[in-house]
């Protein structure tokens, strides 16, 4: 039986760890990397590999609400901002923790809260992360 679901790869490439440079496959992602300042990093206009999950998984989320509200028809305008930490975990080590904030105009509250909860179950970034890492969903006004 063939699939009509569509696949597609990124790549990309790291030189230098955390104090280095990343680099897409094509070319249009072409950033210096620092240490952040708070891990004793240069800080200044480079990006980090948490500033880069944060962005792919803010765009993937609200994508995902986007689909679930239309699977709805439901128009809704919204905007998601993803809160992605690194810092010492329980056990002693260090890993990820985020929080979503997102605001959805277009719809009461209890439809935004279903609309949320739907996304998260939809979103690629939502279920990679899913029983791994701390993840708090917030309706923000």
């Amino acid at each position: 039986m063939e699939s009509n679901v569509k696949s597609y790869t990124a790549i990309a490439t790291a030189q230098g760890g955390r104090s280095g440079s990343v680099k897409s496959s094509d070319g249009v992602l072409d950033l210096k990397v620092s240490v952040p300042i708070e891990f004793g990093g240069e800080g200044g206009s480079y990006t980090n590999p948490e500033q880069l999950f944060a962005a792919g998984w803010a765009a993937c989320f609200d994508s995902a609400l986007g689909l679930v509200a239309n699977a709805r028809k439901v128009q809704i305008s919204s905007v998601t901002t993803a809160e992605v930490t690194l810092g010492n975990t329980e056990d002693g080590g260090i890993g990820l923790s985020a929080v979503l904030k997102v605001k959805i105009e277009g719809v009461d509250k209890e439809l935004a809260l279903k609309l949320l909860d739907a996304a998260h179950r939809v979103c690629p970034y939502s279920k990679a992360t899913r029983n791994n890492i701390k993840v708090d969903v917030l309706l923000v006004e």
